[in-house]
């Protein structure tokens, strides 16, 4: 693992590198959701994943888990979890003869919240406001989460009966919305070839991913991320794409100042990844999909139409003037 205190300034990068080849060892194919999870991680952001079953989300964040040497913990919603299920509560202590805070397992590094639509909007609340607040407050006392603090939140997007659709509000909380879709055919022949040499995705330990990262190279790469240049032109860039997406007649909110500044945090991690000092409007194009997916509401007659937001994006971006 890197150590920034005695590693080069490229240490932290280099060590992000071999994260994704950890990573891989476990996941064949979700490179984008490989690379949108650390973005969020280097922006100190969460994550929304989005796919069918089967398409490797957990096991995605099981496996950049085991990369970091960081405390992961995993909660399933259902729909009669309680908050504090989530965060916590106090109980009595027959030993002491007093009231104490028993913690949730929101205070980890990682948390995988699976199939977050399933709870009720109370505990989703819960849930959002650790998230926002980075600490959770029971009987008066507050308590700060661990640092670095990522959760990654899972749904399914085809099934709909008993579940709860998190309000736009409590949406616009999550950095970052990565779609996993459904692999191509040699990707899902290479899955079956593995797992035909006897791969289990209940046992990371003996697909080889080792631990290349902790809470220090974590911290030292964040700082270098904030050190990433971003010139006018492409703030103005990014302000123009914003104000564009609240024009479109298809869209009945478009994107806030609060996902502007998402999309310039995470247009700076994705060019500290790729070695870049400075982000272009490439790095923000790239980046602009997953932070802003999720926060266009669509008139009800667009969806009706089958609009999508991706394809709203997608012409944003080719109508914009891209500055040189």
């Amino acid at each position: 693992m890197t150590d920034p205190a005695t590693d080069s300034p490229s240490a932290p990068r280099d060590a992000f590198t071999r994260v994704r080849a950890e990573v891989a060892k476990a996941v064949v194919g979700q490179d984008a959701a490989v690379t949108g999870l650390l973005v969020a991680l280097l922006t100190g952001g969460h994550v929304l994943l989005e796919g069918v079953p089967g398409v490797a989300k957990t096991l995605l964040v099981r496996s950049l888990a085991a990369t970091l040497s960081l405390d992961m913990k995993r909660v399933q919603f259902t729909p009669d979890l309680m908050p504090g299920d989530v965060t916590g509560s106090v109980v009595y202590d027959a030993k002491s003869a007093s009231f104490v805070f028993r913690q949730g397992p929101v205070f980890t590094n990682i948390l995988l919240a699976d199939e977050i639509n399933r709870t009720p909007p109370k505990t989703q609340a819960a849930l959002l406001e650790a998230m926002e607040e980075r600490q959770v407050s029971a009987d008066g006392e507050t308590m700060p989460l661990p640092d670095p603090f990522l959760v990654a939140a899972t749904q399914n997007p085809i099934e709909y009966e008993g579940t709860y659709t998190l309000p736009e509000a409590q949406l616009d909380r999550f950095a970052l919305k990565l779609v996993l879709d459904l692999p191509d055919r040699n990707t899902e022949f290479e899955v079956l070839r593995r797992h035909s040499a006897g791969f289990d995705p209940r046992a990371l330990d003996a697909a080889g991913i080792l631990p290349v990262l902790d809470a220090a190279g974590v911290s030292s790469a964040r700082v270098q991320v904030r050190q990433v240049a971003a010139g006018a032109d492409v703030l103005a860039y990014i302000v123009d794409l914003a104000r564009a997406t609240r024009q479109s007649p298809s869209v009945r909110l478009g994107v806030s100042p609060r996902g502007a500044t998402a999309l310039l945090a995470a247009a700076k991690a994705y060019a500290w990844l790729g070695g870049y000092d400075a982000i272009t409007p490439d790095h923000v194009q790239q980046m602009a999909p997953a932070a802003w997916r999720h926060r266009l509401q669509l008139q009800p007659e667009a969806e009706l139409e089958g609009v999508s937001a991706d394809g709203i994006l997608r012409s944003v971006l080719q109508q914009v003037q891209v500055p040189l």
